[in-house]
């Protein structure tokens, strides 16, 4: 059998952009954007308006905050164990895929596995789901309830280990835009009328990551999802599969008719969400960013804000706050930036800062010294 044919860096992240819709904004609904992507890391309230944003011409924050409050889009735990934003569908299609990753998680978590360690995760299912029976329960409420049965074990860990065990979804006011909200959680069939699949297809789940995250190797497909021996599924689909060795010398997996544009095109200047899976979703992820860039980027906390994307790699950071009338954000550069460069990301932050505060008198964009 011949070698594969070689994918640089830059033809990986040119392809992955191109499909991840960051290369040409879409004309296409809110909701089929979240479903071509596989769902959007959502830990944080809003940052997937943003992530819309970038990637749908003329988004409207509204349109996704009406699919939230009417249970078409749902926030749940899911890949990695984090909770993201995902249509119904996909949520009944993808939790009972995940669910290893949150069995896995009960037994190493190191915050929770030691209060938990006595603790019949069958009898917290079960009587989570009764304590449901009146309708959405605050953190707090399903901590103290869950405490009655379970006596001597901390609230918290309990709820953890409900969230893992059930399919909880958090119900608005969260995430719904222009409200606030603490979290409330619902099973996901009582507030969406759809139940988890009974025979959910791994196939079926990696072919549609190639599709929003490919050109992909099995160990970028096992840190995007969380699973492990995930190989084994993409023997079975190998056939439907075309194969590239990458700079590394990794096996590269990808759907046979996915875009995969010219390497040297020109590249848009695009500001990317907070928390972004575009970030998240590779074990190599040098097809977007330096290890340099990296290390500057993620912090021990896990939390990394908006970032700049020049020529398809990050670039820098790009800060949003908001003072009384003026909406302001901060570049922080992680490398030096031509003039063009320098403009067209002020000017997109400015178009971002539009869209965040459509209110404000004012729009300031300032750049800091590279860091």
């Amino acid at each position: 059998m011949g070698r594969s044919p070689a994918l640089t860096n830059r033809a990986v992240g040119v392809a992955t952009l191109a499909r991840q819709h960051l290369l040409e904004r879409a004309e296409m609904p809110a909701e089929s954007m979240i479903g071509h992507l596989l769902g959007m890391q959502a830990q944080a309230p809003f940052p997937p308006y943003f992530g819309l944003w970038s990637r749908i011409a003329a988004f409207r924050a509204e349109e996704l905050a009406e699919s939230i409050e009417n249970a078409r889009v749902v926030r749940i735990v899911l890949m990695r164990g984090t909770v993201h934003l995902v249509t119904a569908a996909d949520a009944a299609f993808l939790r009972p895929l995940v669910q290893p990753v949150m069995d896995t998680d009960l037994r190493t978590n190191t915050q929770h596995r030691q209060a938990l360690a006595g603790v019949d995760p069958a009898a917290v299912a079960t009587i989570g789901r009764e304590l449901f029976a009146d309708g959405p329960l605050w953190h707090t409420e399903l901590g103290e309830s869950l405490a009655l049965e379970f006596p001597g074990t901390s609230p918290s860990s309990l709820v953890h280990a409900a969230r893992n065990l059930i399919p909880l979804v958090q119900v608005p006011p969260r995430a719904v835009w222009g409200k606030t909200g603490h979290v409330r959680l619902l099973p996901l069939e009582t507030w969406t009328g759809v139940g988890v699949e009974t025979n959910p297809s791994l196939e079926r789940m990696l072919l549609r990551y190639l599709a929003a995250f490919g050109p992909a190797s099995v160990a970028d497909a096992q840190s995007w999802s969380g699973l492990t021996r995930l190989g084994e599924v993409m023997e079975r689909i190998r056939p439907q599969l075309v194969t590239f060795t990458s700079e590394s010398g990794a096996e590269l997996f990808d759907l046979p008719d996915a875009p995969r544009p010219e390497p040297d095109m020109r590249m848009p200047v695009r500001i990317v969400a907070a928390f972004d899976n575009l970030l998240l979703s590779h074990a190599d992820r040098s097809r977007v960013i330096s290890i340099d860039s990296r290390a500057k980027l993620f912090t021990r906390n896990g939390v990394f804000p908006p970032v700049a994307l020049v020529d398809g790699r990050v670039a820098g950071e790009a800060k949003l706050t908001r003072e009384r009338a003026r909406s302001l954000i901060t570049v922080v550069p992680y490398r030096r930036l031509s003039k063009a460069h320098q403009a067209s990301v002020a000017a997109e932050a400015r178009r971002m800062s539009k869209f965040a505060a459509p209110d404000a008198a004012e729009h300031e964009v300032t750049f800091v010294e590279v860091v």
